[in-house]
């Protein structure tokens, strides 16, 4: 008898990415057609892609793209954001109606900048009180919930296969210096619109491949720091515990990758390099909490640039390969042959091993 589709696929869940070093736009289809031979390691319960660069005419605001569950809703939110913000840009996103998409919600988005008023009445800087509008919608606001909100950068997500979403939301229609892509396989959270990946707060956006064992643990820790895990996944905590250790605490991301795959402590003590040993120690030390433990391969996009990161096991597979300028990330080299049918310098990152890949400066 013929099983094959019938049975879990323990390494299911696609990530694919790719990024340009000179800043060079790239059509959202690539990103697309990227994850259609990866098509078997979703089962259609989530699909999603961040572009980067993709609101060059608005790049000096913040993108809010965001679920409602009706027009009510909607009025309500808006007439929330006004207090906060000035809405510049205000619009339903276009997508297109296809079968394999359904019960979509009210789908929006809006271009804002927080006024100087608020920012000076609450002592705080453009990005926490964003940060803070997101918590506030999302964990206080019934049938509305903010996706994304970056600066020239903006979340696509549904129920469905990655590639269905790529159509149903037009990516061809857009085109950004650097993408990632998701292709879901839940394994013991729902399939629902806000839980397919990537999940975002401000530019920073992740897509996973695995299983977060040390979530309760994750999640404890970030709460005591304004952070709200409400979206019934495990990948979300990953998010926050990225914003939290670069952009709150200052920490560089090959640093932040340490404190979250973070060597074992025979590695630190064996280590020759006193410096490196002191500085490993001292992350582990006082970011314990914080180590992410279990099965994972995870993609951090951000403004200019991507961060590619496996568990320190390496129990998920994630391949690395470029061409000219362009580097490609995936979870399967078929999916980066799709891309750059050419690729050179193909390889399998080290468990723990962060590799992160930067545009040019002032090239986007």
């Amino acid at each position: 008898m013929m099983r094959e589709g019938l049975i879990r696929i323990p390494s299911g869940c696609a990530i694919a990415a790719v990024i340009s070093r000179s800043g060079e736009r790239m059509s959202g289809d690539l990103i697309v057609k990227a994850m259609r031979p990866m098509h078997d390691r979703s089962n259609g319960l989530g699909g999603g892609f961040a572009g980067y660069g993709i609101y060059p005419e608005y790049k000096d605001y913040y993108a809010l793209h965001l679920f409602f569950d009706s027009r009510t809703v909607r009025k309500e939110c808006e007439a929330f954001l006004k207090e906060y913000f000035e809405i510049v840009g205000s619009e339903v996103i276009p997508t297109r109606k296809i079968p394999e998409i359904t019960d979509e919600p009210i789908i929006w988005r809006y271009f804002v900048a927080p006024l100087q008023s608020m920012l000076a009445s609450l002592q705080l800087d453009e990005k926490e009180l964003v940060a803070r509008t997101v918590m506030r919608i999302n964990t206080s606001m019934d049938g509305a919930y903010v996706f994304s909100s970056g600066k020239n950068m903006g979340t696509f997500k549904a129920v469905g296969f990655p590639e269905d979403v790529g159509v149903f939301y037009r990516l061809e229609e857009y085109a950004g210096y650097s993408w990632t892509a998701h292709g879901r396989y839940p394994t013991n959270t729902p399939g629902w619109w806000g839980g397919a990946h990537p999940f975002t707060l401000l530019d920073y956006s992740v897509v996973h491949n695995g299983e977060i064992s040390s979530y309760d643990a994750n999640r404890r820790f970030i709460e005591m720091f304004g952070y709200k895990c409400t979206l019934q996944t495990d990948t979300e905590v990953i998010t926050y515990i990225l914003d939290y250790l670069v952009r709150v605490q200052g920490l560089t991301l090959t640093e932040a990758a340490n404190v979250i795959a973070a060597p074992f402590w025979s590695t630190i003590n064996a280590e020759k390099d006193e410096e490196a040993r002191k500085r490993h120690a001292y992350l582990r030390t006082v970011f314990p909490s914080l180590l992410v433990t279990g099965p994972f391969s995870i993609v951090l996009g951000f403004t200019g640039g991507i961060m590619a990161l496996n568990d320190r096991l390496k129990l998920r597979s994630m391949v690395v390969g470029e061409k000219g300028d362009r580097v490609y990330i995936a979870s399967e080299e078929a999916s980066i042959r799709t891309m750059a049918p050419d690729a050179e310098n193909v390889w399998a990152p080290a468990g723990g091993e962060p590799v992160i890949i930067r545009v040019e400066e002032g090239r986007y």
